[in-house]
């Protein structure tokens, strides 16, 4: 009797696990990023990071686009300690978790498209600790984006529910 308890519970629990899965789409592609908007430094949008995180990050609302996919692509913004500025052309994809970097800002004030960008997680690095924090803080709503509208997106970040 014990020996089939366990064994529908461990059945049970296969099922469960199972059904949890994210479905992803094989067939899914995505739309061509355009080049990368102009941002402006004196319209950033604070990002919420961890104490320990020495950098202050920034997103300009005026990049924020969402693509018919669900990619909400942006602008941010890194400022050291000492007024060093970088800029990234990013994407996240709620739906997976995921955030690409498109093209970095450049000393010159000239973008450089990333050679063969790719989707990472956002939980993978480091270098992703803003892009994880935009997600929680107004990005995504679990996997999907947020609103429909940038406007939404940016009101959450404005406002957010997140404790970093």
């Amino acid at each position: 009797m014990k020996f089939e308890k366990l064994l529908w519970l461990g059945l049970t629990l296969v099922a469960l696990s199972a059904s949890a899965q994210i479905i992803i789409d094989p067939d899914w592609k995505e739309t061509e990023a355009p080049p990368p908007p102009s941002f402006n430094k004196d319209k950033l949008i604070p990002i919420e990071m961890p104490r320990y995180v020495s950098l202050r990050f920034g997103v300009d609302p005026a990049t924020f686009t969402i693509t018919p996919e669900g990619i909400v692509r942006y602008v941010v913004v890194a400022v050291s300690a000492t007024g060093s500025t970088n800029a990234m052309y990013e994407g996240i994809r709620c739906a997976t978790g995921e955030v690409k970097t498109y093209a970095r800002y450049m000393s010159n004030g000239q973008w450089s498209s990333v050679q063969d960008p790719q989707w990472r997680g956002l939980n993978d690095n480091l270098p992703s600790r803003h892009a994880m924090a935009l997600a929680r803080q107004g990005v995504c709503v679990g996997r999907s984006a947020a609103a429909n509208s940038v406007a939404e997106i940016v009101e959450g970040l404005k406002h957010p529910k997140w404790e970093p």
